[in-house]
Order: structure tokens, then sequence, then C-alpha cells
């Protein structure tokens, strides 16, 4: 028997213990973690009597791999009423039009509106601009902008990249933030053509492994994408040691040995998996993989709040939610209208709502005391909604402190620089959000491939 230590409870050291015990039934894991929660960025409350999520809401159902896990714990998955979410401008509200690739049009066809005639007008004019040349990553604003406008950033772009990564379109890497769009620019000479291409692909590649290319984007679960935790932890039988933060890491003859908890103890492993943050990691692997640190310190994190709030029941327009771009102005940078969204949060009465603030390097909103925050996310939910009836029955406000690293220019160097120094020490791997993808089924499978990496 030999022992699987994993740094780190969210979701994908939960995952990386649930793979390995299915994959070695007789050996021992052991999850560290130094919070008093299993899950990270995964958690949940009860909200005027139902179960509701205020980390990630949602999986995308069009991968595989947050979905076979759902199947594998032996949960089902929901899928959403709607999807259809608006945009928020200065100017009023306009449809989120269809087929972009985060943001990005594949066309200028559906635009009028949402974007104003020049700026319409400019993406047309793509075809017009000397062919494209994209040979090294850049930010995405940086390279739409030039292409396609400021139009198409500002009002498109940018909600969609503030949702996922709390970030900046003018900072965030378009290699990894886009990869699929990355992948397809060298071979056309217009953004849009390339985006047609990898919107395409990607169809095609989902009408070969599921037989449905155009079935629900997204799914949950009744009780939570924040119920996936525990049921990890029960179906991994691993040892969960909370408030056990690991000091620290060193490669003795036959394994490792890390420091961990208050007392210091001195715990022995076989293998190890580092699932904590970029900057907690940098500091666990400088004595063993050295040559991590750096990239692993170029990695910074955004921190960001979700106020959950449940109103009386009352009519409001159709759709899934609003997406709120800095130019409109607002405090809030999104609003999830979960009892329109989801069928299991609807038909009690009451209108379930979510929000979330904050921005990398735009988070002064954050520190304002829970009650204000609280209360200042409300109002302009409440504006922004029209409601006519604004006094919440229930509110609860969840801080994610550093709850989002931010794929800067230059990430994928980053990550394959963390890569070579990690692959050169046996039995020791990473894996988490701060390397491949910050969604649910991409920690997953980051999770798998740290795992198999081991064996």
């Amino acid at each position: 028997m030999s022992r699987l230590v994993v740094v780190g409870a969210g979701i994908t050291g939960l995952t990386a213990a649930f793979a390995w015990s299915r994959a070695h039934p007789g050996d021992e894991v052991v999850v560290l973690e130094a919070g008093d929660r299993v899950g990270g960025k995964l958690g949940r409350v009860r909200l005027a009597g139902a179960w509701y999520d205020t980390g990630p809401e949602a999986v995308l159902a069009r991968v595989p791999e947050a979905l076979q896990l759902i199947d594998e714990l032996g949960l089902e998955t929901v899928a959403p009423s709607t999807t259809q979410a608006a945009v928020v401008l200065p100017d009023g509200r306009h449809p989120l039009p269809a087929g972009t690739l985060l943001g990005v049009p594949t066309s200028a066809d559906g635009l009028a509106g949402l974007l104003s005639a020049e700026g319409v007008a400019r993406v047309h004019a793509e075809a017009a601009l000397p062919p494209l040349r994209y040979d090294r990553d850049a930010p995405v604003g940086g390279l739409l902008r030039e292409r396609l406008g400021d139009e198409v950033v500002d009002r498109l772009v940018e909600p969609l990249l503030g949702g996922v990564y709390a970030g900046q379109a003018d900072r965030l890497s378009l290699a990894a933030t886009m990869p699929a769009l990355a992948a397809h620019l060298p071979r056309h000479d217009t953004v849009l053509a390339a985006a047609a291409a990898a919107r395409d692909a990607g169809a095609r590649s989902r009408e070969a492994a599921a037989g449905t290319p155009d079935g629900p984007v997204f799914a949950t679960v009744a009780d939570g994408i924040g119920s996936l935790p525990d049921r990890l932890v029960e179906a991994s039988g691993a040892v969960v040691r909370l408030r056990t933060p690991a000091h620290a890491l060193r490669r003795v003859p036959g394994g490792f040995e890390l420091t961990v908890g208050a007392d210091r103890e001195v715990l022995s492993a076989d293998h190890v998996v580092v699932t904590v943050p970029a900057g907690k990691a940098a500091r666990l692997l400088a004595d063993v993989a050295p040559d991590a640190v750096e990239a692993l310190e170029g990695i910074p994190y955004a921190s960001m709040a979700v106020v959950a709030m449940a109103f009386p029941g009352q009519e409001l327009a159709s759709g899934s939610g609003l997406l709120v771009p800095p130019v409109a102005g607002r405090l809030v940078k999104g609003v999830t209208v979960s009892s329109q969204k989801w069928p299991h949060l609807s038909g009690d009465g009451l209108l379930r709502v979510r929000s979330s603030v904050g921005r990398h390097l735009e988070e002064d909103q954050l520190r304002r005391e829970d009650d204000e925050l609280t209360a200042a996310v409300v109002a302009d939910v409440a504006d922004l909604l029209d409601l006519e009836r604004p006094e919440p029955v229930e509110t609860h406000l969840v801080r994610w402190g550093g709850g989002l690293p931010q794929y800067l220019v230059g990430h994928p160097d980053r990550v394959a620089a963390v890569d070579a120094a990690v692959a050169a020490v046996p039995g020791l791997a990473v894996a988490g959000a701060a390397y491949r993808g910050v969604g649910v089924p991409a920690c997953i499978r980051d999770a798998r491939r740290a795992v198999a990496s081991l064996t």
C-alpha cells in the first residue's frame, strides 16, 4: 500500500483523490486543507429554503468531464429552462447574439443595436484590412480592437471575460482564454473567419463525441454544484484533514515528506498532488521544483464577491440574466435570474437571483463592510431588473478573496515552465484552475491528467 497526499480540497484536489482511489483501491489517500471546509470555490447556501450555489452555478455540458463525474457520483443533471442573456449598455438592454466565441463574433450579422452603426461597419471592414498575422500570444483586447474595433471588446467580449475570469480583456492572454480561436487564427486572414472555423470545428467535435452538437450548453444538479465536494469525499474514501495547511515539501529517499499543521507534523507520502493556488504552490515547491517558482509567482489572482438574493415573486422580462460590462457604469458585472434559468429553483413563489462584483485591479468596491456591499448590490440588481418589490426576503454575501487566477499574456509559457519543472520530480504533480482552465470541467480534467502522470 502506498500513500497519496493531495494538497488542497477544492474540486481539483477532491477529484484527484477520487480518481486515485478508483485506480488504486488499496492505497491510502490523504487530503490536506488549510481551511475549515472542503470545496474551495464551490460553495452553496440555503437561500429561502433551497440549496443555492454561491460559487460556480453550472458546468459546461458540451464537454464530457463534469457530466461524467456527476454520473459517477450517482447524481442527475438539470438542464436550464433558458440561457438567453442580455447585455446591459448605457442605452438599454440588448440580446446577446448567438454563435459568438466568448463574445467574438463570427460575422457582422445580428450585431446591429448592440453595436452602433459605426461599430457594425468596423466589423464589416475587417475584410479590407491586411491579412491577419498571429504568431505569438497577444492580449485579447489588443488584437480584437485592432481587427474588429473597440465596441466588440467593450460591449461583447469584456462582459463575458469579466464573468469567467473577473479579468480585463486588454490584459488577458488570447491563447490561454480563447484557445480554440487562437488555434485557428494562424490559418485564416481575418478574425471573423477564424472564429467561424473554430465554432464549426467545435460543433463537429461535439457531434462526434455525443451526437448532440446543439444540446444545452450548461447543466447543474438539483442540490447545487456545491454539493459535489461532499459527494467526492464520500466516494473517494479519502482522509480529509481540515485546518491542516502544508508548510513545506521535500524529497526524501522513496518519496516525500510534508510539514503540516499547527504543530509542524511530518507526514510521509509516496506521491503528492499540489492543487492549491499558484502563490501557495510556489512556496510549497521551492525546495523540490525551484524552477517552477518564478512562473507560478507570475500568475496573479482577482478577488470577487457573490450576493445571493431571494425576492418576493414578481414578473420579469424573459431570459436567464444580464451581462454588465464596465461601460455600463454599474457596480455589478452580471445578474443571474436563477428562478427563470433553472426549473428546480422556480415554482415556489420566490424570485432567486445572484450577482457578482469585483474585477482584477478594480476591487475597491470589495473594501466595503458586508452590510454596505450587500445593500449596494441589492439596489443595483433591483434597478437593473426593474423590480416592483425590491426588498429581498433573504440575502447571503460570499467573498472569494483571491478567487480567480488571471491568465495574462504569456500564460501558456508559464504553464509549460511549471510542467517541465514538476515533471523532473518523480511522484509529484500539480493541477488546478491556475493552469489550463478555470471552469469546473477544466479543473476535473486537470486533476485526472495529474493522477495519470503519476501512474
